[in-house]
């Protein structure tokens, strides 16, 4: 597309932001990174749909094509929901939704903050029980308002659910460096 390198982050902004792997990368970002380095290919993100396929084909000068089915398939916007009478307060669905969605503590019931959930789908290997269910939240799709609205919020949560881990570990890290006994 003209003369101008198309940047990652341009890619990264046509994608949904979901951040559900779906595509073979560990979230919207890398998967940007891989179609500029000819990794990846424009049909693998089954949440931004052919339309977010043929954006993603016409910045990089490619012939568009429809999303591959391998990847999953183009739905409605869908979220999680847990099922309260079944959730057994494992606390294992929290580590996998990368944007926090989740709320809950360990040993106590879990619900999803339905107007946060990307629908990645992430924590529905996690649930033992499967007290998780994926429902529509639109028979449409968003308006392209609402849809970059909801991009902005997927991922700034995921960068702060980025900075959290990053902390955790550090200091996880730090503690068993400080039990770790030194040779003398």
């Amino acid at each position: 597309m003209g003369d101008q390198p198309v940047s990652a982050a341009l890619l990264d902004a046509l994608l949904p932001q979901t951040q559900c792997t779906r595509c073979g990368y560990a979230g919207c970002l890398p998967y940007a990174q891989a179609l500029i380095s000819g990794e990846a290919d424009t049909d693998q993100c089954p949440p931004g749909g052919d339309h977010t396929a043929r954006a993603l084909a016409h910045h990089l000068g490619r012939a568009p094509k429809p999303i591959h089915p391998r990847y999953g398939l183009e739905r409605p916007p869908r979220v999680a929901v847990i099922d309260e009478s079944i959730c057994i307060g494992c606390a294992k669905c929290l580590p996998p939704c990368p944007i926090d969605a989740i709320v809950g503590a360990q040993k106590f019931l879990h619900t999803v903050v339905v107007a946060d959930c990307s629908g990645c789908e992430l924590c529905l290997p996690a649930c033992p029980v499967d007290c998780i269910q994926m429902v529509e939240t639109a028979p449409q799709p968003l308006d392209p308002i609402e849809m970059s609205h909801r991009q902005q919020l997927y991922r700034t949560r995921y960068l702060a659910h980025q900075q959290r881990n990053a902390s955790r570990l550090s200091a996880r890290n730090h503690r068993l460096a400080r039990q770790t006994p030194h040779p003398p």
